[in-house]
């Protein structure tokens, strides 16, 4: 089996406050780190498709946010803050270590990306959406994140894994795509191992 990792390509911004109306900053150098408040983008390695979600419900399984993978690099849709859990003491800014639970807001809608034991639509295997809002999030948020390589704290230039700690899964996607609602983009789910990039 090949293994096909998110690779965290976080070629986007970097931002100090959590606020809507925040300005991002641009990231483009290399070795940027990524911090609790950063938004990212996040591309699939193998396909170079971006982890993207839209105000769009699946029509089966949870019903809930649909959540893919999305080809044009230029999309307002495919930005994601990184939030630590609840119950932790971390702060904007803290940096993130390998083996830390994180959760990621989508941006625009403020939803949790998120996965349970629902079937996704194409491949059958576990259905990822976003889920909840500012006021509302549940452990199906939690990812840890593993990464690649001899760094210990999450910074633009490494690959990185989103283990999903409810299923014991990896963030994953294929080259399976969607021909209605989502036309032309991938199928994400959770599947055993995927790289993101930062981009």
């Amino acid at each position: 089996m090949a293994l096909c990792f998110f690779t965290f390509a976080i070629v986007l911004l970097l931002t100090l406050d959590s606020d809507d109306n925040s300005t991002p900053v641009s990231a483009a150098s290399e070795g940027v780190q990524i911090t609790y408040g950063s938004v990212i983008k996040m591309m699939h390695e193998r396909s170079k498709f971006r982890l993207h979600s839209h105000d769009v419900p699946y029509g089966s399984g949870s019903g809930q946010q649909s959540v893919t993978g999305f080809p044009n690099v230029d999309d307002s849709n495919s930005y994601w803050i990184v939030r630590p859990t609840p119950d932790s003491s971390a702060k904007q800014g803290d940096q993130i270590k390998s083996g830390t639970i994180i959760r990621l807001q989508h941006m625009r809608t403020r939803k949790w990306l998120h996965s349970h034991l629902h079937a996704s639509p194409i491949s059958g295997n576990l259905e990822v959406s976003c889920f909840g809002g500012d006021s509302e999030s549940d452990t199906g948020d939690y990812w840890r994140i593993d990464i690649e390589g001899s760094g210990k704290t999450w910074r633009q230039d490494q690959r990185v894994r989103l283990h999903h700690v409810d299923t014991g899964g990896y963030l994953h996607s294929h080259d399976k795509k969607y021909s209605r609602i989502a036309g032309g983009q991938q199928e994400v789910r959770i599947g055993w191992v995927w790289h993101w990039d930062y981009q």
